[in-house]
C-alpha cells in the first residue's frame, strides 16, 4: 500500500482549523450590542446549559430558548441571520486550507468534529473546509466514541488525529493504540487551559500552530508506529 492509501488524516474544526474563540467573541459582542450585558450573560448561560445537556455547542437551540424568554422582542430574530451569515472563512487559522492541501499528499484528509446536525456542517461549508477535504466530513456527538464508524467510512491501516484537546487525543489513543498518531496544536482556550492545569496527556506530536504541519513529511507521522 502507498502512504496515500494506508493513512487517513483526521482534523478537528474548532480551534484546530478555525479560530472558534474569535467567533465566540464576535457573537458575544453582537449579543451585547443588541441586548446589553445582561442579555449577553443570559445568552451564554443558556448556551453552557445546553452544552452540558447535549454534549456539544448548540447555537441554534440557544437562540430558540433565548427567543422564548423574549417573545416580544423582534431583535431576537436577527440572531439567526447573524449566525448563518457569519463569515467563517475569515476566521480560519493562517494557512489552514494550504495545510490540508499539503497533508492530502500523504493520505485522505477528513474533517472529524463534534456538533449539531445543522449549524456545524453549515460552519464547515461556509469556512471552505468541506470543499478542502472533498466532502469527507464526519460530525458526531463525542466523536472519540465513534471510532468504529470512522473506520467504516474511511478504512485505513493508520490514522493521524489533529485536535486541540489533549484529553480527547488520549482517549482515541487508548482505543487505536499504535495505529494512531496524535497531533496537538496548542491553539485556543481548551489547549491553553489544559496546559495551565499541569501535565495534560502527552500527544505524539505537539505544534504551536496547525500551519506548522506544512513543514512535515509523511515520515514525521510515523512516531507511534
Amino acid at each position: 500500500m502507498s502512504p496515500t492509501e494506508e493513512t487517513v488524516f483526521l482534523f478537528d474544526v474548532d480551534n484546530t482549523l478555525l479560530d472558534n474563540d474569535r467567533i465566540e467573541a464576535d457573537i458575544s459582542l453582537h449579543v451585547e450590542q443588541q441586548f446589553g450585558v445582561a442579555g449577553r450573560e443570559r445568552f451564554w448561560a443558556i448556551f453552557e446549559a445546553l452544552r452540558a445537556e447535549f454534549g456539544f455547542a448548540n447555537y441554534l437551540d440557544t437562540v430558540q430558548r433565548y427567543r422564548l424568554e423574549a417573545l416580544r422582542d423582534p431583535r431576537v430574530l436577527g440572531l439567526s441571520a447573524f449566525l448563518l451569515d457569519y463569515p467563517f472563512q475569515s476566521r480560519l487559522y493562517l494557512r489552514a486550507l494550504e495545510t490540508l492541501a499539503h497533508i492530502r499528499a500523504f493520505g485522505r484528509t477528513v474533517i472529524l468534529s463534534d456538533g449539531d446536525a445543522v449549524f456545524q456542517p453549515h460552519k464547515v461549508q461556509r469556512a471552505g473546509l468541506w470543499d478542502a477535504v472533498e466532502g469527507r466530513v464526519l460530525i458526531y456527538v463525542h466523536k472519540e466514541r465513534m471510532l468504529e464508524d470512522v473506520q467504516r467510512h474511511y478504512p485505513a491501516q493508520r490514522y493521524v488525529m489533529v485536535d486541540d484537546k489533549p484529553e480527547l487525543l488520549a482517549a482515541m489513543k487508548e482505543i487505536w493504540s499504535a495505529r494512531l498518531t496524535t497531533v496537538f496544536p496548542r491553539q485556543g482556550h481548551y489547549a491553553h487551559a489544559s496546559l495551565s492545569m499541569g501535565s495534560p496527556p502527552r500527544a505524539d506530536m505537539a505544534i504551536e500552530h496547525v500551519a506548522d504541519l506544512m513543514s512535515c513529511d509523511y515520515s514525521d507521522f510515523l512516531l507511534s508506529g
